[in-house]
């Protein structure tokens, strides 16, 4: 087994640390919660579906015999985050971390895309992180805690790339956030820095994303220099470093986590050989995954 798949840190290298993390229910939120209960801290998730969270909260306390507190919240109200950090602090009696890992996207020519569509991933990603930072930063200073935020950002938050433009406008947002509020805040001891990862699949995702003719053009190997995805314990060994007094020096960076893909430019910018009828074909699929999933959860 290659190194790179196995955990970084030295045991208990987060005990007593209480850790909110926004999407924590799945994909690589599910993972960072997993490696962060390791280390022993306490892990509060959240998102907009109990049942996920609650089904993930079992399944992380049986794999590490950590505590996890499920609570329900969607990141664009302010009153349901208020509620997650009451809940924290009443089950664990303060938070030491955030990570902003909630995310919404469409992979689509953006001319398609209606003003609502724009606004949910707009509102999700950038208004999200920013309430969930808010809220934080004005209990950490009145607490004189010195918290911690890590904000799961992307390559193209600078370099920009078509077919994911709401994404782009909302990451780069949220990213000149951590920038500024890492210097701002730095006499309060709150340290804020930010991931961006290249592609970290979970089973079957990218599978579903392109129709069959179209997946081994675009697979995300032929185009990343370092020849594979990433492995979700590696991004989650770096944020256990960044969530950790490790690494108490740094502060207001951005690393890149992709095998090196970012110096392909854009992330999606591939997509500008897909035709409009392939196009069609792939709002389809992904219309049909999303009621699948949405009927699995129910």
């Amino acid at each position: 087994m290659a190194n790179y798949t196995q955990p970084m840190l030295r045991d208990g290298a987060l005990v007593g640390k209480t850790v909110i993390v926004t999407g924590g229910g799945t994909g690589l939120g599910k993972s960072m919660s997993k490696y962060f209960l390791e280390l022993g801290a306490n892990v509060v998730i959240c998102s907009r579906r109990l049942s996920v969270l609650e089904t993930a909260a079992k399944e992380l306390t049986e794999a590490t015999g950590g505590k996890v507190l499920p609570v329900v919240c969607d990141v664009r109200d302010p009153a349901q985050i208020e509620n997650v950090l009451a809940e924290a602090i009443k089950a664990f009696g303060r938070v030491d971390g955030l990570v902003n890992n909630s995310a919404g996207n469409f992979i689509s020519p953006t001319e398609r895309l209606s003003y609502k569509a724009i606004d949910v991933v707009v509102d999700i990603v950038l208004r999200g992180t920013y309430y969930f930072t808010l809220a934080l930063g004005k209990y950490w200073i009145e607490n004189k805690i010195a918290g911690t935020v890590l904000n799961i950002s992307t390559t193209y938050a600078w370099t920009g790339s078509g077919w994911v433009v709401p994404s782009s406008i909302a990451k780069a947002g949220a990213l000149t956030m951590t920038k500024s509020l890492a210097y701002e805040w730095g006499k309060y001891g709150i340290r804020l820095n930010a991931i961006a990862p290249g592609p970290f699949p979970t089973k079957g995702a990218w599978d579903r994303l392109f129709p069959v003719e179209l997946q081994e053009k675009f697979k995300f190997e032929n185009r990343i220099p370092a020849g594979r995805t990433g492995d979700h314990q590696e991004l989650a060994n770096l944020a256990a470093y960044l969530m950790s007094d490790f690494s108490s020096y740094i502060t207001g960076e951005c690393i890149t986590l992709d095998g090196g893909e970012v110096l392909a430019g854009g992330q999606f910018n591939f997509l500008r050989e897909v035709t409009d009828d392939q196009w069609d074909t792939i709002e389809k699929q992904i219309k049909d995954a999303t009621r699948a999933q949405k009927k699995a959860e129910s």
